[in-house]
């Protein structure tokens, strides 16, 4: 939600806030993932059942083929009527018949403390050789975050990057007349309520350490912005001057945030020190806001109409002169920089819609991610490699993820309502 999306007044935002979130449909904390789109190259990958998992609730070869999938990068393979663990010797004249080039097989096993004991192993079916073993020792409750690791670890064996599945997202719903906003992992499952209010909910934005959450309350009827321990579950204003506070992005060393405030008249960027202090004032005239740092802290990205319609700058992240950055199309908002720094992804209006566009930082070079036509506020991976946002299909709000060429888009959708306000969170420690 922000100055821009849909008005360039900041009075605008609070209206539709109050309205459009106050109409929206009921929606659940729990989710479905549904893969579309073709990728140019796919590792054709073989995840057979977990010896032992049909006795545990989660299905720990489901969770890591969904992650594998949803990433774009691996095709999976039918693993129906194959049994194999981590101790097996595959059939590999018949695993290359089905065109197999990479294997995992595992196992799952109750320990008598009750703990459970996964292990798996990782093949390279075309040389026909072992590549590398996991193991992983969990309660009952972390099962399902064990999955993500070892999709994490599978990711980053074939790939030589991080994988992200064992990450937590946060998204904000409506229920039968209450704001939730929740806290899940990465594919939209094992959702947690961290904070339900009659009053609407937005902007949740993620410290760099995974550890609380800022976002924007209308609690006390008007915008506040909060930080949020997430362990404890306490929590404290930071901002609650005359006016709007709204938009908090996190300084990448988690001791300060730039919000967009309206205190002086007009909404203007500061910089709030989390250690107590006056907000300094960042931007001057016009209207400036949606803030976000550059991975290294030293610039920021936020939107001006100073050049007569929405556009993207960047500045300083202490201030000064700013440098406009968007010039294909003349309404452009919500950026957000890959944690690589290579990439900025945002939002821009194309004929009657907004849709989400990439742009690569150094060339300028833009390509448009998505055909639909009420794409918001997109959030990337902490690897880079893919971005989060929420748009409209089938007549409801969802949520999705794409590949950074479009190619491949998972619809994290929940079971009724819609679903707005995404953020990925960062890497767990």
């Amino acid at each position: 939600m922000t100055l821009f999306s849909k008005s360039p007044l900041w009075i605008a935002q609070l209206f539709r806030a109050i309205v459009l979130l106050g109409l929206s449909v009921p929606a659940w904390g729990q989710f479905r993932v549904e893969v579309s789109g073709v990728g140019m190259t796919q590792l054709p990958v073989l995840i057979a059942p977990f010896k032992g998992e049909a006795s545990v609730p989660q299905k720990i070869a489901t969770i890591v083929q969904s992650d594998l999938e949803r990433s774009g990068l691996f095709k999976a393979l039918n693993a129906a009527g194959i049994s194999l663990d981590e101790m097996s010797r595959p059939d590999w004249s018949s695993l290359r018949s089905q065109s197999v080039e990479a294997l995992v097989a595992g196992s799952v096993t109750r320990l008598a403390d009750g703990r459970f004991d996964i292990r798996a192993r990782l093949w390279d079916a075309v040389k026909g050789q072992e590549k590398a073993d996991f193991r992983d020792t969990v309660v009952l409750g972390d099962l399902r975050l064990s999955a993500h690791r070892l999709s994490d670890w599978v990711y980053q064996q074939l790939t030589g990057t991080p994988g992200v599945f064992a990450t937590r997202i946060s998204y904000v719903t409506k229920a039968a007349g209450r704001y939730s906003l929740w806290i899940a992992d990465s594919d939209g499952e094992g959702a947690k309520s961290a904070l339900s209010s009659p009053e609407p909910i937005i902007s949740p934005s993620w410290s760099p350490n995974g550890q609380q959450l800022a976002y924007v309350s209308f609690e006390s009827r008007k915008p506040v912005i909060y930080v949020h321990e997430l362990a404890s579950g306490q929590r404290r204003v930071v901002a609650n001057f005359k006016g709007s506070n709204s938009a908090p992005a996190w300084a990448p060393d988690g001791r300060s945030l730039v919000a967009t405030l309206s205190r002086d008249g007009g909404s203007q960027l500061y910089r709030i020190d989390l250690a107590g202090g006056e907000p300094r004032r960042l931007t001057q005239g016009n209207i400036n806001t949606e803030p976000a740092f550059s991975p290294d802290g030293t610039a920021l990205y936020f939107v001006s109409d100073r050049g007569g319609s929405p556009q993207i700058y960047r500045m300083p992240a202490q201030g000064g002169p700013a440098e406009r950055v968007t010039f294909s199309g003349n309404y452009n908002i919500s950026p957000t920089i890959s944690p690589d720094g290579r990439w900025l992804a945002y939002v821009s209006r194309t004929g009657a819609g907004f849709s989400l566009q990439l742009m690569d930082v150094n060339s300028g070079q833009v390509i448009a991610l998505t055909d639909t036509s009420a794409d918001e506020r997109p959030s990337f991976a902490p690897n880079s490699r893919m971005i989060m946002y929420a748009t409209v299909q089938r007549g409801q709000e969802a949520l999705m993820t794409t590949t950074l060429d479009g190619r491949i888009r998972a619809r994290l959708a929940g079971q009724a309502g819609d679903l707005r306000e995404p953020h990925w969170g960062p890497m767990r420690k």
